[in-house]
């Protein structure tokens, strides 16, 4: 069923932005609104969860089948979206160059590690509760919510791909590359500066490729 997934991706894609945010307040002491999209959601955590959800439910008491494989789930699905973006928008949304073991700064060992465990968490111990509650709402409710969170979420994605594709301009005319560049840009020359600069303090790494061919 469809709708049952869209609220799965819905619940990971919460979730996972709650983890950006603990993690980006463990590091840096400071809280940021993390995340490529407006609200309070990142998209590449629920696609990574629906995909172990659909792929590795099967092997849940294989752990070393789990692990593995979820890490090559979620290292595809990491570096591909990196690629994807880097390509579309022209901009480097985060690097793991200075990790070790990294590959192509897209994909690290350290998060895959991270999401080999989590995957087991998810597999073993979140998703049945989460299914067994999905399964005593009443359908049409469950349509209707799926509904409004994919109504959500396409209009979030238009408007953030647009503020997406407005960095290429800027980045262009701050004739520099790095987000402290940018940033100064936007705050001397861009009047509506918030949705650009929650953008740029959500990927304080991000780096503009224009000089690289």
């Amino acid at each position: 069923m469809i709708s049952k997934y869209i609220i799965i991706f819905f619940i990971y894609s919460v979730l996972g932005y709650i983890c950006e945010v603990i993690n980006c307040w463990i590091v840096s002491k400071k809280l940021k609104d993390r995340g490529f999209l407006l609200g309070p959601y990142c998209p590449i955590y629920g696609v990574g969860a629906v995909l172990l959800t659909l792929l590795l439910t099967k092997y849940k008491n294989d752990f070393l089948i789990l692990f593995s494989t979820s890490i090559l789930i979620c290292g595809i699905l990491e570096y591909f979206t990196s690629y994807l973006l880097e390509k579309i928008f022209n901009m480097r949304w985060w690097d793991y160059s200075k990790r070790k073991l990294n590959i192509n700064g897209r994909v690290c060992l350290e998060t895959l590690m991270l999401f080999g465990i989590g995957s087991i968490i998810i597999i073993q111990f979140i998703n049945p509760l989460l299914i067994n509650l999905i399964s005593k709402i009443n359908i049409n409710i469950i349509h209707i919510l799926a509904f409004i969170i994919s109504s959500i979420i396409i209009i979030d994605l238009i408007i953030s791909l647009n503020i997406a594709s407005n960095f290429k301009k800027i980045a262009k005319k701050a004739k520099k590359d790095s987000t402290d560049d940018i940033k100064d840009y936007i705050q001397k020359h861009i009047l509506n500066k918030y949705l650009y600069k929650r953008l740029l303090n959500a990927f304080p790494n991000l780096k503009h490729l224009k000089n690289k061919k």
